[in-house]
C-alpha cells in the first residue's frame, strides 16, 4: 500500500459512521467489564476473597447475573469491536503526528489491541461454555523462563506493564483523554464530574499496572515464577500491605469511577 493510499484509507475510517458506533458499543463493554472488577476488588476489600478482581473474572461474574449470557456476549461483540478499531488504528492511523510520535501511537494501539482481542476471547469462551480458571499467569511466565534469555523476556513484560500503568498516571495528570471527548461532554458541572471520574479510574488502573509489573519484575530476580501475577494478585498484594482493605476499596472505586468514565466516552466519543 502506498503513502497515498493508506492516508486516503485512515481518512475514510476516520468519517466513518461504523467506526464510530463499534467504538461506542466497545466502550460500553469495556466500561461494563470495570464496574464488575471494580464490585469483586471492593468484596475483596470488604473480606470476600470468592470472585477473581480481573477481566476474566468479571465475565465470568457477569455470566450469573439475570440476562448474564446477553451481557458476556455484549462484551465478546463490544470488545472485538473496539481491537478492530485500535489495529486500524495501528495500521493506519495517528497520520496528523510524524516519525517517531506516530510509531509509538501506533505501538500503543497495536498493544490495546491485543488487550481487548484477550478480552473478547475471554468473554467468547465463557459465553460458548469453554472457559475455564485453569493454567493462570505463573504457568505462561514459568514457560517463558524456560526460554533462552526467558528471564529477560519476563523482566521486560515487567517493565512494559509498570511503564503502562505510569503512563495512565499521566493521563490523568496531563488530561490528554479529554481528546477524545467532545466539548459538549465537557461543558458545565456534568463535564466537571466526568474529568474527576477519568482522573480517578486512571490513577487506580495505573497503580494497579505498576503493582502487576513489579510482580513480574520480581519473578524475574528471583526466578520464581509463580510470584508473577495477574490484576487479581496485584489486588491481593494491596490487601496484605498496612491499611490494605481501605487502600484496596479505593482502587476498587476507582475501577468503577473508570467504567462510569467509559459510558460518559461512549456518549460523547469524538475521534
Amino acid at each position: 500500500m502506498t503513502e497515498g493510499q493508506g492516508q486516503a484509507l485512515a481518512e475514510r475510517a476516520r468519517q466513518s459512521d461504523w467506526i464510530d458506533h463499534a467504538a461506542r458499543i466497545g466502550l460500553v463493554a469495556y466500561g461494563l467489564v470495570h464496574l464488575v472488577i471494580g464490585w469483586l476488588a471492593l468484596q475483596l476489600a470488604l473480606g470476600d476473597p470468592s470472585g477473581s478482581a480481573s477481566s476474566s473474572g468479571a465475565i465470568r461474574e457477569l455470566a450469573q447475573q439475570p440476562f448474564g449470557l446477553v451481557l458476556v456476549w455484549l462484551v465478546a461483540v463490544g470488545m472485538f469491536l473496539l481491537m478492530c478499531w485500535q489495529f486500524l488504528e495501528a495500521a493506519v492511523g495517528h497520520r496528523e503526528d510524524d516519525g517517531g510520535k506516530r510509531l509509538r501511537k501506533r505501538l500503543i494501539s497495536a498493544g490495546r489491541a491485543v488487550i481487548y482481542g484477550f478480552i473478547s476471547y475471554s468473554a467468547l469462551s465463557v459465553a460458548i461454555g469453554s472457559g475455564s480458571s485453569g493454567g493462570g499467569t505463573d504457568s505462561m511466565t514459568a514457560k517463558l523462563m524456560d526460554l533462552t534469555g526467558g528471564q529477560l523476556i519476563v523482566g521486560a513484560i515487567g517493565v512494559a506493564i509498570a511503564a503502562w500503568g505510569v503512563a495512565h498516571i499521566r493521563k490523568a495528570y496531563t488530561e490528554k483523554f479529554k481528546k477524545k471527548i467532545d466539548a459538549k461532554g465537557l461543558s458545565g458541572t456534568s463535564g466537571t464530574v466526568y474529568v474527576y471520574l477519568a482522573k480517578v479510574g486512571y490513577v487506580a488502573k495505573g497503580i494497579a499496572f505498576v503493582i502487576v509489573g513489579g510482580l513480574f519484575c520480581y519473578a524475574a530476580v528471583a526466578h520464581e515464577p509463580h510470584k508473577s501475577g495477574g490484576l487479581d494478585q496485584a489486588l491481593s498484594e494491596v490487601l496484605e500491605q498496612p491499611f490494605g482493605p481501605f487502600l484496596l476499596a479505593v482502587i476498587a472505586l476507582g475501577f468503577m469511577a473508570y467504567g462510569l468514565f467509559c459510558f460518559v466516552q461512549a456518549r460523547y466519543f469524538d475521534q
